[in-house]
């Protein structure tokens, strides 16, 4: 007999939980490791085969032992947001659910999910482009361009003392102009295209053009995984990117008594981060990680610095980081900040996609 839809059999319980996108572990009434799908062994760096017979307390560090108590209780059904974990040396902050099986006292089923994984990562999700400051900025730009042509003209007709006044009405209409072309690019709708790249040539390119006008002394260290394959972006909007990054790093750690900036790359093997486009998730397996030893972000700007117009510099403008987040966002990657206060340090995450 044909199948009415067309699709062949329905796929088994044990195909539908492999290809689940967040993390699944079955234990049993001794918080033994009975089985894990292919996300949890992403997540806790083995195969399943290796983990069943470990307790979930032996691979996974539950941070708060409120919530590691929890889930020790034979009949927990927990769902906690924002858990910190720790698997092996790498920290995760995910979601976190515990459900009993009624019918198998003990037994237990734990999911864990990037905590960050639906923060604007859909496009349903995505911020509206600046459409009212882009329309703006437009309207702007001519009058400036009036303004500068007459600051020049008057530069030839006043006398040296004069001079200084009409430089520096050139100087500010040439900032503002500047500050308009951010503006400009926030509000573009259509993304650059992406192809596959040497995610390392890009970082060479941006290092090489933040030494260059340095004079700072701070010190730049590499930490790359040679073996990484190419990723899909687009080669401009990376190096703009990555100079951002290293450009807020230098200028946020320039005072310490050590300056240094860490750039890191390396293949995700723990949870491996998604977005979702066009309906099907897409993998952000490849990550970049500048860290500083500055000072951090003032905690009350944290949850806001990739917002446009928000900036912890002093006369910052707030469209850098904005900028950043868009044209991440534009080649399907995502990027986070964290700040590590024990070890002094801040991160910024950039995942991107692999190319196929």
């Amino acid at each position: 007999m044909s199948d009415p839809a067309g699709e062949g059999a329905a796929p088994s319980a044990a195909d539908q939980i492999a290809g689940l996108t967040f993390a699944l572990v079955l234990l049993d009434s001794n918080l033994a490791v009975r089985s894990a799908n292919h996300a949890a062994e992403d997540l806790l760096g083995a195969s399943a085969r290796r983990l069943t017979g470990q307790t979930i307390g032996d691979i996974v560090d539950f941070c708060d032992a409120r919530i590691a108590a929890r889930v020790a209780e034979p009949d927990a059904q927990i769902t906690a947001r924002g858990v910190a974990i720790r698997v092996g040396e790498r920290e995760h902050r995910v979601n976190l659910t515990v459900s009993a099986l009624p019918n198998h006292p003990g037994w237990r089923v734990l999911t864990f999910s990037d905590a960050r994984q639906g923060e604007g990562a859909g496009d349903e999700e995505r911020p509206a482009p600046l459409r009212g400051p882009a329309i703006l900025a437009h309207e702007i730009k001519n009058p400036l361009s009036a303004i500068r042509g007459a600051a020049q003209l008057l530069a030839r007709k006043v006398g040296e003392s004069e001079r200084a006044l009409t430089g520096l009405i050139a100087e500010e209409v040439d900032r503002i102009a500047q500050l308009i072309d951010r503006m400009q690019r926030l509000g573009r709708e259509q993304p650059e295209p992406v192809a596959p790249l040497n995610l390392h040539e890009a970082i060479r390119r941006a290092c090489d053009t933040i030494l260059a006008a340095d004079t700072s002394g701070v010190a730049l260290k590499e930490e790359f995984d040679p073996s990484l394959p190419p990723v899909l972006a687009n080669d401009g909007a990376l190096v703009q990117v990555l100079i951002n990054l290293l450009a807020n790093a230098r200028d946020a750690s320039r005072d310490r008594p050590s300056p240094t900036i860490t750039i890191r790359t390396r293949f995700v093997s723990g949870l491996v981060l998604n977005v979702i486009r066009l309906g099907r998730p897409v993998k952000l397996p490849i990550e970049i990680q500048v860290t500083d030893n500055g000072p951090g972000v003032d905690p009350a700007l944290a949850d806001h610095i990739f917002e446009p117009f928000v900036s912890s510099k002093s006369g910052g403008q707030g469209l850098g980081l904005a900028l950043v987040n868009k044209l991440v966002r534009d080649m399907n990657g995502r990027i986070t900040h964290e700040r590590d206060e024990a070890a002094g340090l801040t991160h910024f995450r950039v995942q991107l996609p692999m190319a196929s």
